[in-house]
Formats: C-alpha cells, structure tokens, sequence
C-alpha cells in the first residue's frame, strides 16, 4: 500500500468558482453514513472493522452501536423543451488540482484553524489514491482527515465520481465507510468500487452543504440522489423599458428590466395566461423592432387583444393604466381590478355607451377565465412552494405546487433518480436542495415529510435567498389541505408513471426480440433529416428507454457540409452518423460489450452513452449511407434497422431493412409496431420542429444586422425613425445623417452598403 498524501490542505477563497450558481441539498441521503463521537485512525481503524463485522451478531453491543450512532443515520447527504445541441460541452471536468502537502497539523485543532471559504470559486481538491480498491482507500484516506466540516468525492479507477458527501467531520463521517457490518447492500457496492477519495474542507457545514448540491447536479454521481429535468420555470414578464410596455414569456436570468410573476409550472401556462390577459387589458406582445415598424394596427388590434399603442390608437397614459391594471392582477389585487372593471362597465352601459361596455364585460370575462384555471387559490398563504412526495414500486414522485400572491400558478411532477433503499424523507431532502439551485426561494415552503438536516438547509436557503425562509411541515388547518393536496397529486402521478414503466418495459422487450437484439435495449436512437429543397437541412436524434421518451438526450445536428448536394438525404445521413459516432468514441471509448449481464449492470447508470438500438427513418439506401459510416468507424456490432414505408406512405405496412437479414413486415395490429411507429413520429417532429425553427431564424434576420457597425441601439435607432429596414434602404445619405447616434461616416457606410451594387 503507497503511502498516502498528508493533510487536507487549507483552502482558501471560495470553492465553487468556475461553476454554475448551485444551491444547497439536505444531508438525508442514506447512502451517507453517519458521523461517531470517535474517529479511529491507521491500523486500529482496520482492525476495528474486522472486529466490528464479528460483534453485529451480539444483539447487545449491536444495540450499544446503535445507540452510540445515534439517530443521525444520514449526516453526509448526499413543454416546450430547450434542447442541446450535438456541439454542447460536457458539464462535468476531469481537470482537478491536486494540493500540495503541507506541514501535518494537529487533529484536535482542525476546527479553530480552518480558514474563511466563500463557495463560488475554484476547487481545489486534497486527492487520495492508495493504490487499492475497495474499504482499504478509506482506511488509508482517514488516518490524516481533519475534524473540520468539508466535501468528499469517491471515484473509481476509471476517474468516474461515484459518490459525493457533506460532513461536519470529514474524519468522523469517512471513517464509518470502513464500518462494513453497518453497510447495506448498495453502500457495500460504493466502497467495493472505490478507488480514490477526494476532499476539500470549508468553514460550515452550510458551506459544505451548498459545495456538495453543486458537486452532485454538475457531476452526476451514480450514488447520490439526482434531480431529472432540472429546467428552469417560465415566467410572465412585462417589460419597462419602452414607452409603450410588452407581456411576454421568460425564462432564464432575469436582465431586461421589468415586472416578474411566476414561477408557472409550464410553458403552456403561460401562454395561456398571456392570451387571456391580453383579452383582459390589450397589452402589446409584438416585439420592439415591430412596434416601431407599424404604420397602421395589427390584426391582433381588429380581434380586441391590443389597445394599438404602437399607431397610438390609444394614448400612451391611457395604455400605462392597462399595464398597471396588468401588475395589480398579477400581483394579487385581482378582486380591486375586477370591481373597477365592473363599475367601468356599468357607467358606460348606464350613459347607453353599450359597445364600450360590451368591451369590459369580455375583459372582466377574461379575468374569470384565468382564475377559474388556477384551481385551489388559498386564503391565508400568500407565497409559498408545496412539496410532497410519494414512493411506490421502487420510484418516487414529488409533485411541486407554486402559489404567489396568493394566485396558483400550477404544479409539476418530477420522478427523481434515487435508489429503491431510499426513504421517501432522504429523498425529498435532496431534491430540495437541488431544487432551488437557479430559482427565486418563496418566504414559505411546505413539505409532506420532515428530514433529517431541514434546519440546516432551513439556514442555507436564508443564506442564498437574502430573506427569512420557513421550511415547514405543516399539522394542521389551510396549509396542511395543500400539503394533502399535493399528495394526492404526487400518489396520482407515480401511478400513471408506474402503469406507463410497466408498458414501456414490456414493449422494449419486444423490441429485443423483433430485432434479434442479445438483451431488452435501454437505449434506443432514433434518427430523420428534415428540409425544404436542400435549405436549412437538419438531422434530428431521439431517444426512448424504460421511461419513455428522454428528451434531455435528444440532439439537432445542422447540416453544415458544403460537399453535399442540396436535398441528398444520403449524405446527411451520413453527415449526422459520422458526426454522432466519432465524438462518441472520442469522449467515451469503445462501444462495451453488450450482453444479458452486461445491460443489467447498467441499468443502475441510467441510459448510458452508448445506444442498444439505431433506428433510421428510410429504407435501403438510408441503410446502406448508415453502414458504410459504420464500417469507417469500426462499429458495425452496433445493430441498426432502418424503417420505409409501405405503399402510399400506409401506417401499418411498414418494412423493416437490416444488415445481413432479408427484408420482413410485422403483423399490423402488433403493439411492438405500434411502438416503433410513436419512436419513428417523435423523431420526424423533432426534426420538423428544429428545421422551422432554423428556417424562421433564418428568414427573421435583418438586413441591418449585416452592416459592420450596426449594433443593436444603431439598428433601434434607424426603425425607430424609418420604420423599416426597406425605408432605411432607400433613405439618402442627408436622411440617414439625422439619426441620433448615427455619424457621417456609419451614414456612408449604410448607405455603401444598399447601394453597392448599383
């Protein structure tokens, strides 16, 4: 055994720089061992393992152990989609910097020396490799820890984290690693594939707390609980940085300057929202360059869903009232903006002004018809988020109701990755913390089931948020109904999560055996090219597993190769497959062996990398362009099926095209059919889906934004005073001159720049 590295080292600064703002997750992990009031070191600690598995026979000293453990089983915690592209970069990095030992101190004074740590800047991590795997790395790792609150990594001798913890005692919570007889089967697993341990101490354990969530949502340890489809919520934003203000739809940091309401639970929430506040108060959606571009009113103007400021069909304090009308309803006061609408209504059918009345009764309509949407709207919870949580068939669901001024706006179901061992306590607790990593905290958060840690992560949360927070479980009264509430929800859910699990499997295995597959795929690839003559031409990837679609994997690949012939779907086939496979060896290796055994022990991993199946929507030729990329790349073990369609383009008489097997149908009725059918859609709507958008970014641009100089103020500025980029285009060089912002020369070069080739 190599001698191990001295000390962790001291870190000063902050050590989460470099990284995304993460925020903190509770300790209630069970994987998490527990910290003991001693912390045995070097040899005593291995010969205190052999002799601890001997004494858990003895119910008496088990009983005394457990007392002496204490309760604190879990101390170190552990619709419209936006998709990534093939060319995003990887979230987790191998590039740790190993300390440098420094002199050995003493352990009893770990705590009064540990200096200041901010989180947010650059980790650097004290490595511990012995040279072993396995209960020996720990034993080696625990003998110089110090008993001072900090992070720990473990890895295995690939490099792969498997594990990252929090503890109040480095020394005390990893040396209970070494405690085999207390481990279960899956923490067993973890310290059996150990190879190496990393650590870095901070000043709190509410420092730890918040280093370990960002550590676990960036590197994705396979034995921490994880929180899936961690996107951030929509918002509804109006805008003040014009003189006439927009509605819209925002997601992401919140830079443009205005009036923020949300979180809603989805996109769709929002537009429908949206909608029916335009009815309500006709505010504007179009953007600035088309406000300024207007010269008579839009259609949404003539259906009564815009007041029509940007051709002043309304005088702009007439429409700065709409706007304010906007905010008092989006901030609670909807009972004082539907009596105003109410009285409005009366005098003008009173003065027999009857069309003026019949505008706010369907404006008051439109009120009524948000609300009734929002469901529960509580009496005496102004803001607050409500979480709970349900477990069954070896899954969870915590279904997360969002309630602001004292409005519902709508609730989502996450189905967290976290091990059948896991009680439903340690796994909301995780997920909290993850939860709040980029959203706004509410001053109120209701929860179903009380955590180890909450107080602590009670704390953190304050820390982060910059205000009170209350994390509670309530007992009674309003606040327990919405606790219930969601319950329901979250039991609702997790059923039809389960029933959709059990189909998803079934049809899987199917799969499998169609295609002559050595085991159930879980991970299928589905892959169409969509464009319009040749033009912006996209290749578009899906995935399905056991849980269905997996829309975090799916991938848009812009065709970008000028040797390709415009509307040669070969050839961008062939583009996307190359493209796919060669950055898929480069970043994971060789395609593993894949087998019975072999997919059963990945199944733990998730997806993996590595798809099972490659399915192509086309027939021969697509699969003759896949395979010939296949062969280049040395992967033709790699089963691919391609899919043409019968005659007339009829679902149903599909025919099925493989390497080395005759063409062959399946049954019409047959469900596995029915199945590849929904893969081989999703993945043609996908790739519609992004050809448009492409194709719609493409038409949208400007004319101006070619212009070298021309920036975003200078272009506002000339549709501002022109109107539109063809009124810019024909204006003379005196015209264009008179613009503010706009000298002679970037007049010229305006001016050179329409007139070039004249």
């Amino acid at each position: 055994m190599n001698d191990v590295t001295d000390q962790t080292k001291d870190i000063p600064g902050d050590p989460r720089a470099g990284l995304e703002p993460e925020l903190p997750r509770a300790s209630s992990d069970p994987t998490a061992l527990p910290e003991t009031d001693a912390g045995p070191t070097g040899d005593e600690l291995a010969a205190e393992a052999v002799e601890f598995e001997r004494s858990v026979e003895n119910d008496d000293l088990a009983d005394e152990l457990d007392a002496d453990l204490g309760d604190d089983l879990s101390d170190g915690s552990d619709d419209e989609e936006d998709l990534a592209s093939d060319d995003e970069e990887d979230l987790a990095s191998d590039d740790e910097e190993d300390l440098a030992s420094d002199d050995e101190e003493d352990p009893a004074s770990d705590d009064a020396d540990v200096p200041a740590v901010d989180v947010g800047s650059d980790i650097v991590w004290d490595n511990r490799v012995s040279g072993n795997v396995g209960p020996e790395v720990i034993v080696a790792a625990v003998k110089t820890l110090p008993n001072a609150p900090g992070v720990y990594r473990m890895m295995n001798a690939d490099g792969d984290v498997l594990y990252v913890g929090k503890a109040k005692s480095l020394k005390k919570r990893v040396a209970n690693y070494t405690r085999t007889g207390l481990l279960n089967n899956r923490i067993a697993r973890m310290v059996r594939s150990t190879a190496a341990m990393d650590f870095v101490r901070t000043r709190t354990e509410t420092e730890a707390l918040l280093l370990e969530a960002n550590l676990i949502k960036r590197l994705r340890p396979r034995f921490n609980v994880l929180l899936r489809d961690d996107k951030s919520f929509p918002y509804i934003l109006i805008a003040d940085d014009h003189e006439a203000p927009v509605i819209l739809k925002h997601r992401g940091a919140r830079k443009r300057k205005g009036s923020y309401f949300g979180p809603f639970a989805s996109a769709g929430a929002v537009a429908t929202t949206i909608t029916a506040l335009q009815k309500a108060f006709l505010i504007r959606t179009c953007s600035d360059s088309v406000y300024e571009s207007r010269t008579r009113p839009c259609l949404l103007h003539q259906i009564k869903r815009c007041s029509g400021p940007c051709t002043r069909e309304v005088a702009l304090e007439d429409y700065a009232g709409y706007v304010r009308e906007a905010e008092e309803f989006l901030s609670g006061s909807s009972r004082k903006v539907r009596e105003d609408l109410a009285r409005t209504m009366e005098a003008a059918s009173h003065d027999l002004d009857f069309e003026r009345a019949a505008i706010y009764r369907d404006r008051l309509s439109a009120l009524s018809h948000i609300q009734s949407h929002q469901g529960i709207n509580p009496q005496t919870v102004e803001e607050a988020d409500v979480f709970a949580i349900h477990q069954d068939g070896g899954l969870s669901c915590v279904q997360v109701f969002f309630f602001r001024t004292g409005q519902n706006w709508g609730n989502r179901s996450y189905f967290p990755k976290a091990d059948k061992s896991e009680e439903a306590d340690g796994v909301l607790g995780a997920f909290l913390a993850q939860f709040y990593d980029d959203k706004p905290v509410p001053k109120l958060i209701l929860i179903s089931h009380d955590f180890e840690d909450r107080e602590l992560l009670e704390r953190a949360l304050c820390e982060h948020a910059g205000h009170r927070v209350q994390l509670s479980v309530p007992q009674r009264g309003e606040k327990k109904e919405l606790v219930d509430h969601a319950l329901t929800n979250a039991r609702e859910a997790l059923g039809r999560k389960l029933a959709e699990t059990s189909s998803q499997a079934r049809l899987l295995t199917g799969i499998g055996e169609v295609f002559g597959l050595p085991a159930t795929p879980r991970r299928v690839e589905v892959y169409d090219n969509s464009h319009v003559m040749g033009t912006n031409a996209v290749g578009g990837m899906i995935v399905a597993g056991p849980e269905g679609f997996s829309k975090t994997h799916y991938r848009k690949f812009n065709i970008r190769s000028e040797d390709i012939t415009p509307g040669d779907d070969y050839g961008m086939m062939r583009e996307v497959m190359k493209r796919r496979f060669s950055r898929l060896l480069k970043e994971n290796g060789p395609r593993p062996t894949q087998g019975p055994e072999q997919v059963k022990d990945r199944e733990a991993e998730g997806l993996g990398p590595w798809p099972d199946l490659v399915v192509i929507d086309g027939g021969k030729g697509q699969l003759s362009a896949v395979m010939e990329i296949m062969k280049e790349l040395e992967l033709t073990d790699l089963p691919v099926v391609s899919i043409a369609k019968g005659r007339d383009r009829e679902a149903g008489r599909e025919t099925f095209f493989m390497p080395g097997r005759s063409p062959f149908m399946l049954p019409p009725r047959d469900p596995v059919l029915y199945f590849i059918q929904r893969l081989r859609d999703e993945a043609h709507r996908f790739a519609i889906g992004s050809h448009r958008a492409r194709r719609k970014k493409e038409m949208g641009r400007n004319p101006l934004d070619e212009i070298p100089g021309i920036g975003p103020s200078r272009k506002k500025a000339l549709l501002r005073h022109f109107g539109t980029a063809k009124a810019v285009s024909r204006a003379g060089l005196d015209d264009l001159v008179t613009v503010e912002g706009i000298s002679r020369a970037m007049a010229e070069a305006i001016y050179d720049h329409f007139h070039e080739s004249a």
